[in-house]
């Protein structure tokens, strides 16, 4: 995969010969705004959430410009990134129309608590920030790769089974719950013998589950049994890929059956990695952490230092399964150097100095796995497992 974010346009810009456009889109309607060479006017049309109408409407301006005496040839179309993905830009990019996506949180936004926001707005704005990265010009906006159909069909596995657990974990809680309110105690919803014991469990008074409560409780076992199939039909068919797999064919196949050497990563936690961070290319380890939200946002004014948390605009996947490897590694690698690097700083055992020191771990962690599946070079004092296919 190519650099997930690109900053400044490295193409020339020629003005008199580009047509550009910005799209707002919606789920009823899109609003485009295009910047047609020769034509004064600012043309803005309202269309219906179709690729079809937007070619032709592209089509038209070109047409436009060249009755104005204009040669168009280039034609650049961009839109925020956001629930409508990539597909907009590989159809579009199939048809020789340049398109590009911008990180939505690379834009930047009045911070006036009244400001005035309406779709026409939104759309000069995104026409502003495109224009000055069409120029060149660092700072205005990023770009966001946008991934084949195939590198985005590999995340499903991952992110479904994420998704699933926890609707298994909020099942679970409102089992919990509703036992909590009849006043039984002595009960696990997860366990399958569960459902044979509703019949004969009772409440403080002695009587039994009422009968409205029953039946949900009997409705939230099967809906917590489909869950649990689902998942577990997942996590076979990752390893039936797994053992069908060549590592020498396939490079994310390649990278997961190392990452799932390191003795506390499992599998799924390998999985999510991979196709989330590792296959893409990125410039170095700042860049890494940066995508993966494990950087700070600082807030400096004058003599004011002050810090404001994690940065927002990365990958939350990624930083919440790296922290919590990071609290694994502290279980399963303490011999490792990243290990005895954390105790001696939280040696004073304050509970606020470990919070902190933890996301710097999982920094730290990442960036050793990320060259550990570049370079091949283990985390020190790590604890490997041996390769089977050596063996």
């Amino acid at each position: 995969m190519q650099q997930p974010e690109i900053g400044r346009s490295t193409a020339t810009f020629v003005p008199e010969e580009t047509l550009v456009a910005v799209i707002e889109m919606s789920l009823s309607t899109w609003l485009v705004a295009g910047l047609v060479p020769g034509v004064d006017r600012r043309p803005l049309k309202k269309l219906s959430p179709d690729e079809n109408d937007l070619l032709l409407l592209l089509d038209g301006w070109r047409c436009e410009a060249i009755a104005a005496g204009r040669t168009i040839t280039r034609v650049v179309v961009a839109y925020e990134s956001g629930r409508d993905g990539f597909w907009l830009a590989r159809w579009l990019r199939t048809r020789g129309i340049e398109a590009q996506v911008i990180h939505a949180s690379s834009v930047a936004v009045s911070r006036d608590r009244r400001r005035a926001k309406t779709d026409r707005l939104d759309t000069m704005l995104l026409m502003r920030v495109l224009l000055g990265w069409l120029r060149g010009e660092a700072g205005h906006c990023s770009m966001v790769a946008a991934p084949g159909i195939d590198e985005e069909d590999a995340k499903r596995p991952t992110r479904e089974r994420e998704n699933l657990v926890a609707e298994r974990t909020r099942i679970v809680n409102r089992m919990k719950a509703t036992f909590a309110r009849l006043g039984i105690w002595n009960v696990n919803p997860a366990l399958r013998k569960t459902a044979e014991r509703l019949d004969k469990l009772r409440t403080p008074e002695g009587g039994m589950i009422p009968a409205n409560t029953l039946a949900e409780l009997r409705r939230d076992i099967v809906r917590l049994r489909m869950v649990e199939e689902q998942i577990a039909e997942i996590e076979r068919d990752r390893m039936d890929r797994i053992a069908q797999a060549a590592p020498q064919r396939s490079r994310a196949d390649g990278m997961l059956r190392m990452l799932s050497r390191v003795v506390g990563v499992g599998v799924e936690m390998a999985g999510l990695l991979v196709q989330e961070i590792l296959l893409r290319d990125l410039r170095d380890r700042r860049a890494v952490a940066r995508y993966a939200e494990l950087t700070g946002s600082p807030d400096e004014s004058g003599a004011r230092r002050r810090k404001r948390g994690l940065s927002g605009a990365g990958n939350a996947r990624v930083r919440k399964a790296m922290v919590q490897l990071a609290w694994r590694f502290l279980v399963f690698q303490k011999e490792s150097a990243l290990v005895k690097w954390y105790r001696e700083r939280t040696a004073d055992g304050r509970a606020r100095t470990r919070m902190a020191l933890i996301v710097a771990l999982a920094r730290k962690l990442l960036i050793a796995l990320w060259r550990m599946v570049k370079t091949g070079e283990v985390p020190q004092g790590a604890l490997v497992r041996p390769d089977p296919a050596t063996a």
